[in-house]
C-alpha cells in the first residue's frame, strides 16, 4: 500500500485529489497538509471537500508530516513547490508535481535533487487525454512537416497566474521537436502593432483567460486550402487529479529520477 500526502488540501485541486486518492486501489490517503496560517488548519479534509470523514487533518507544512507518507502530490506554487522538493529530497520521499509556472532554473535545480534523492513524476499537465493530445501533435508537425504554419490558442480561467500554460509550452515543444526546431527560438507569445509577415519557422501560442474556464488548448495545423485542429476541452479538474493520484500509483519504488507521464501510461513509443 502506497501511502500519499497530499499538498494543498484546502484548495479545490487538493480536495479532489484526496477524494481520488481515497477511491483508487493500492494508495492510502496518509497525510495532508496547508501553508501555517491556512484557515482550515485543523479541520477533516473530507469534511472541507464534502465527502465524508476521513480521519486525515489538515496539517501546517510539509514538514510536520512528511514522515507519514511515501508519495507527496503537489499541484500548489511554483515557489513552494521547490521548498517541498528540497525537504522530499532530504527525507527520500517521491513526488508527483502538476505545478506549472516553474522557470528554466527551477526545472534544473527540481531535476538535480530527484536525480541524487527521490523519484519525480512531473508534467504540464496530468490528464491522461492531454498527454495523448502531446503525442498527436507531435505526430502530426513530423508527417505534415514545413508547408504548415502551426499555432496554439489556450484558455483558462481569470485566476490562473502564469500564462502560456504550461500546456501549451509544451504543445509547442513537442510541435517545435518534431519540425527541428527550438521553441526559446521560434516562440511567438503575443502579437500586437504592425507586425510584419509571419515567418515560415514560428510557432504562436497565445492566451486568453476569462470567468471559469477550466482548461482549453488547440493546435492549429494551417496550410494552403486547408487546416487541421486538434483540440483538448475539460470541463472539469478530475481528469487532472486522476492522471496524478495514476501517477502516484505507478512511482512508488522507482528508481531516483525525472519521469513525466508519458513514462506512467508508457506512450514514448505511442
Amino acid at each position: 500500500m502506497t501511502k500519499v500526502i497530499v499538498a494543498g488540501a484546502g484548495g479545490r485541486m487538493g480536495q479532489r485529489i484526496s477524494q481520488m486518492v481515497l477511491q483508487q486501489e493500492g494508495l492510502e490517503l496518509a497525510a495532508a497538509f496547508e501553508h501555517p496560517d491556512s484557515s482550515v488548519l485543523g479541520e477533516d479534509v473530507g469534511i472541507i471537500g464534502g465527502f465524508g470523514t476521513t480521519g486525515v487533518i489538515i496539517a501546517p507544512g510539509l514538514e510536520s508530516v512528511i514522515e507519514s507518507g511515501d508519495v507527496i502530490i503537489d499541484f500548489t506554487f511554483h515557489e513552494a513547490t521547490m521548498a517541498f522538493a528540497e525537504i522530499a529530497a532530504a527525507h527520500g520521499k517521491a513526488m508527483v508535481i502538476g505545478t506549472t509556472g516553474l522557470n528554466q532554473e527551477q526545472l534544473t535545480t527540481l531535476s538535480g535533487l530527484a536525480g541524487e534523492n527521490f523519484p519525480c513524476v512531473h508534467s504540464p499537465n496530468m490528464a491522461v487525454g492531454v498527454n495523448v493530445l502531446f503525442k498527436l501533435v507531435e505526430k502530426a508537425a513530423s508527417v505534415l512537416g514545413e508547408a504548415y504554419d502551426v499555432e496554439i490558442v489556450e484558455a483558462h480561467h481569470r485566476m490562473k497566474k502564469d500564462a502560456p500554460s504550461g500546456t501549451a509550452l509544451k504543445l509547442g515543444e513537442m510541435a517545435a521537436l518534431a519540425l527541428g526546431r527550438d521553441l526559446d527560438d521560434v516562440g511567438v507569445m503575443e502579437r500586437n502593432g504592425i507586425i510584419g509577415e509571419r515567418t515560415d519557422q514560428e510557432i504562436g501560442i497565445q492566451t486568453i483567460r476569462g470567468g471559469d474556464i477550466v482548461g482549453e488548448h488547440t493546435v492549429y495545423f494551417a496550410g494552403v486550402g486547408e487546416r487541421i485542429e486538434i483540440s483538448h476541452r475539460a470541463t472539469n479538474r478530475d481528469n487532472f487529479a486522476r492522471g496524478a493520484v495514476l501517477a502516484a500509483a505507478w512511482i512508488n519504488g522507482k528508481a531516483n529520477g525525472m519521469y513525466t507521464m508519458f513514462d506512467v501510461l508508457d506512450l514514448d513509443n505511442f
